[in-house]
């Protein structure tokens, strides 16, 4: 029982240091973990073993992958590349269309571009639209935020599927390609509830004056930063399944290398650096956009360090055992992954704290939940992501960015966001459930 009793006061630990004493979540995960391996009789030797090996590991894993992330995201939007995307987005589908343009937008940003960022960004356009059309400023809100929140949880190279892909040993095009499938198929009751009850919630439209226009580089250019590196992985992943026996191809060997994760976002960050008008400091020095994107980057990666330092402890502490065998009669699977995010999402408010902190948990019990295979690693992974959607409310930023930016109050925020991402959320663990049991 004293596993059981470190596991839960380390996690209270966690809730506690991020949300009352507003502890960075690295230090928080840090302490945490140490503090179990204490606590559970491990020796110093172990402890310190854990704590080199758990964050050497996953730094060696996904530490470049999410900063190269990062600098395309950052690349896009502050080049203009991501409002070009946006602007065609809302041409395809048409402006009388204004809640799928606006989630389908949303989704797409957010897989190099942060939700925050994205939404802060898409908000004008999103007014002026709803505006246009004389439709539900609120309801059209909810749309790009769930579309935004859909890609952020499930869709690589957005860091904290990466990372829980990483810490699961997970094949990241796999989870690129399932993650795709799975959140546009969640997205679908989630834009019934946007169109149909978010819509409901009247919310005046204040225009402002139109910003001045920034550089606008060409559709394509802006295109190749996002699809190329995402092409490059689910193609590797493609050669090295198995039943195709794409071995021994003669592409083999350069496909391989150039779909490894971390050169297909090196790739990506080349690419990306066709869309500012000029490349001087402003875009290469530690004030500019590359330095900005270290910056936003660093404690994601940190965070993700931490998490892998806190699984390396359970694992070591073998927790797995007692797991195993107190798991071993009950089929709950994929809900628990789910539901222990969705309780981390909940009461501390981060997605990636709750995507990676989960990860860091379960990776150790995988077996014992029947997840250990392959495909369903990948399915848990999905889990994880839609239970870290489940709910944000007033712990969560993203909240405030929606709220403040669209005049909502807390109370209409509840009815649209916080109920929003809970639909967004079962829809999406039903639909990796069904999955499961279909392919599997």
């Amino acid at each position: 029982m004293i596993y059981v009793f470190a596991l839960i006061a380390a996690l209270a630990f966690i809730i506690l240091g991020i949300v009352r004493w507003k502890i960075h979540p690295f230090f928080v995960l840090l302490v945490a973990a140490i503090g179990y391996g204490f606590v559970t009789g491990m020796s110093v030797p172990a402890i310190i073993s854990s704590v080199n090996d758990g964050f050497g590991s996953i730094m060696g894993k996904i530490g470049l992958i999410i900063f190269f992330g990062v600098v395309i995201g950052t690349v896009l939007e502050k080049s203009g590349g991501a409002m070009v995307i946006a602007a065609r987005m809302l041409k395809l589908i048409g402006e009388k269309s204004v809640h799928l343009a606006m989630m389908l937008t949303g989704y797409l940003l957010s897989i190099p571009v942060f939700a925050d960022s994205a939404f802060i960004m898409m908000n004008p356009l999103n007014k002026a639209l709803s505006h246009k059309a004389a439709v539900s400023f609120a309801g059209t809100s909810v749309a790009l935020a769930l579309g935004l929140m859909a890609t952020h949880v499930m869709v690589p190279p957005t860091p904290g599927p990466i990372a829980a892909a990483g810490i699961l040993e997970v094949d990241l095009g796999n989870v690129i390609f399932w993650g795709i499938i799975v959140s546009l198929l969640s997205l679908v009751p989630s834009y019934f509830f946007a169109t149909k009850i978010a819509s409901k919630v009247k919310l005046p439209i204040v225009m402002e004056k139109a910003a001045t226009a920034i550089h606008q580089p060409q559709l394509w250019t802006s295109l190749l930063a996002i699809t190329v590196p995402i092409v490059l992985i689910i193609l590797k992943s493609f050669f090295d399944y198995p039943d195709f026996a794409l071995q021994t191809h003669a592409l083999y060997p350069v496909i391989s290398f150039l779909g490894t994760p971390v050169i297909a976002l090196l790739i990506g960050v080349a690419l990306s650096l066709l869309l500012p008008k000029e490349l001087d400091h402003t875009v290469f020095s530690a004030n500019g956009w590359f330095g900005e994107a270290l910056k936003t980057a660093a404690p994601i990666i940190l965070i993700t360090g931490a998490g892998g330092i806190f699984g390396s402890m359970l694992q070591n502490s073998g927790i797995a055992d007692l797991i195993t065998g107190s798991f071993s009669d009950l089929n709950i699977g994929l809900f628990f992954p789910f539901l222990l995010a969705a309780c981390l999402k909940t009461t501390q408010g981060s997605s990636t704290v709750a995507l990676i902190t989960t990860a860091s948990i379960v990776a150790p019990i995988l077996p014992a939940l029947g997840l250990d295979e392959p495909f369903l690693k990948t399915m848990t992974v999905l889990a994880i992501g839609a239970g870290s959607v489940v709910v944000s409310h007033a712990n969560d930023s993203f909240f405030w960015v929606l709220t403040q930016l669209t005049g909502m109050d807390v109370k209409d925020g509840n009815k649209t966001l916080t109920l929003g991402t809970l639909v967004l959320g079962v829809s999406g663990i039903l639909i990796v459930f069904l999955f499961s049991q279909l392919f599997q």
